[in-house]
């Protein structure tokens, strides 16, 4: 039976008052006492020694980062834990996908077949969630011009929401308007969440599972091209009347280099949750890097642009400078900027009249692209 008062004091001195409570008989002097060896009275004294402890635990520790630098099996395993299953058939029973829209903006011709083939893809893939259009207001949906007939295509064939706004023109760079247009999905309060894709990218498998992420206003994957930049190329938004007026209030105040990436990392950037750029934010011009350390997360796996592409889902179209992919370039444009084949560390570049993984790869991407928006939106669409 534990005496009263025991729970209150250390494990050091319940230890010691145990001792003295039970006592022990003395031993005759005749008797003979046998005496510890000095191996465990130094065991004795260790184990005693708070100082020894300490240094166990600092050891220990060590280990533990070691483990979590070099191999980052500690820190998947607690990220997986919280990552939802990339099959979507294991969705919680009763899932309602309506409360879920993938969401894009247009605010001209170009931009209105970029985000039809984004639909077409997601419609091809079977996305189970909703799909949004925010577009301006004053376009017809019925007119015989071809806006009108791809955005009766969005509605018909891909079964996009229409959703007209009114666009906003500002002083300066007209990159603002888009800007400001594309923050509007936090204005999408029908949905409980909206996946906000950009267009000048290509989907390669589904991506549906994101929704069931925990819940957090804002998530999004690392620029990792960057340093300690989040990419808004794909954002997880909560919508809210409270997050639209946070983002109008910074919109407002914005300076003269603050467009729509520059905004949510300032407002979101410290507490969102973060995606894993693997394999939701692939950029085009990775596979033109001769270092891909930021990519892979360590610089002890090896590189194979084969895998890169094969678990990539979503892949931004960025090789300035030259231009998206739907605009025209000549020969030699393309032939400066394609990837060299030249590995980190290598001598000598493989001649331009062959080929590498990398090139062919960052090559079919871009043919693939031109060739669904001819098939997409049509031959009056191709430059």
């Amino acid at each position: 039976m534990t005496p009263r008062g025991l729970r209150s004091i250390s494990l050091l001195d319940r230890f010691n008052l145990a001792r003295t409570s039970w006592g022990y008989s003395a031993v005759s002097p005749t008797e003979h006492t046998p005496q510890p060896s000095a191996w465990l009275v130094g065991i004795k004294n260790r184990l005693s020694s708070r100082i020894w402890w300490r240094c166990v635990l600092a050891a220990t520790l060590a280990l533990l980062v070691v483990d979590l630098l070099r191999n980052n099996s500690l820190f998947s395993n607690l990220v997986s834990s919280r990552l939802p299953t990339q099959d979507i058939s294991q969705a919680p029973h009763g899932t309602d996908w309506t409360q879920f829209a993938y969401c894009q903006y247009v605010t001209n011709e170009e931009y209105l077949c970029n985000s039809l083939m984004i639909f077409e893809s997601l419609h091809r893939l079977d996305s189970k969630a909703s799909r949004v259009m925010m577009y301006p207001q004053d376009w017809d949906i019925e007119g015989a011009d071809r806006i009108g007939r791809l955005l009766r295509q969005a509605r018909d064939v891909y079964r996009v929401e229409l959703s007209p706004i009114h666009v906003q023109h500002f002083p300066g760079d007209p990159t603002w308007s888009d800007s400001f247009t594309k923050l509007l999905a936090f204005n999408q309060t029908q949905f409980q969440r909206v996946l906000s894709l950009d267009s000048d990218a290509t989907i390669l498998a589904p991506l549906d599972e994101l929704f069931l992420l925990p819940s957090a206003p804002v998530a999004m994957p690392r620029a990792y091209w960057l340093d300690d930049e989040l990419s808004s190329q794909l954002v997880l938004i909560e919508p809210s009347e409270f997050q639209l007026q946070r983002i109008l209030r910074a919109f407002e105040n914005r300076t003269a280099n603050d467009f729509d990436m520059e905004i949510v990392n300032n407002l979101y950037g410290h507490d969102c949750f973060i995606i894993p750029h693997r394999p939701y934010n692939l950029i085009t011009g990775e596979f033109r890097s001769h270092e891909h350390y930021k990519y892979l997360g360590s610089k002890e796996e090896a590189w194979d642009p084969q895998t890169a592409l094969d678990e990539a889902k979503f892949v931004h179209f960025s090789d300035w400078p030259l231009p998206k992919p739907w605009l025209s370039h000549s020969q030699e444009q393309e032939e400066k900027v394609q990837p060299d084949c030249t590995a980190a560390g290598a001598l000598n570049d493989i001649p331009r009249n062959q080929s590498c993984p990398e090139r062919e790869i960052w090559l079919e991407l871009y043919a693939d692209f031109r060739s669904r928006r001819k098939q997409v939106c049509g031959a009056d669409f191709m430059h």
